[in-house]
């Protein structure tokens, strides 16, 4: 009787793991995610869209207001400047407003979505003379898809060639699915 009980529960459990899919997530995997771009006219990509535009592929770090790191990752994804493009891009003076579902925006001036005019650190979290930056629109880490728990699928990133340069994190907004581009 107890081989037939645990014979049973390991069936059980067997279709239970194949019910709830538990083979992981892959980079190649394409959630239900869409992100809306809005300046000249309004374009709607989904996951498969925008791993179809060309990759940046770098390094990112980042550090929350309270001293917490976050990273180093490997970053791919694609730069805000080309989504941007697809919409008539960002004038000078303009700005990229970046949003996610749970009310979340940041906004990015000209200057910035070029990569220019953030405060970079090394690993100590010493200011260091800015690297060459580029503000990415991320869906891989480490060379697998963002967690939801890391802000995933799609997250900001500002990045750069160099590993080791570290960001402010409030630009490393969660959960994209919304970039407008505002003229001035």
């Amino acid at each position: 009787m107890k081989a037939v009980q645990g014979l049973m529960a390991a069936c059980l459990l067997l279709c239970t793991l194949a019910a709830a899919g538990c083979t992981g997530t892959t980079a190649q995997d394409d959630p239900a995610w869409n992100l809306t771009l809005v300046g000249d006219g309004e374009k709607v990509l989904s996951m498969k869209d925008i791993r179809a535009l060309p990759a940046w592929e770098g390094y990112g770090y980042a550090v929350s207001t309270t001293g917490i790191t976050y990273g180093p990752y490997t970053v791919k994804g694609v730069p805000v400047t080309d989504l941007a493009d697809l919409v008539g891009g960002i004038p000078v003076g303009g700005q990229a407003w970046v949003s996610a579902p749970d009310g979340y925006l940041w906004v990015f001036d000209d200057e910035q979505v070029h990569g220019e005019g953030f405060i970079t650190l090394n690993e100590d979290l010493k200011e260091i003379p800015s690297p060459a930056l580029t503000v990415v629109l991320a869906y891989e880490f480490n060379g697998t898809a963002i967690t939801n728990e890391d802000g995933g699928p799609l997250r900001i990133v500002v990045g750069t060639a160099e590993p080791g340069v570290v960001t402010e994190g409030s630009t490393w907004v969660k959960w994209v699915d919304r970039i407008e581009v505002k003229t001035p």
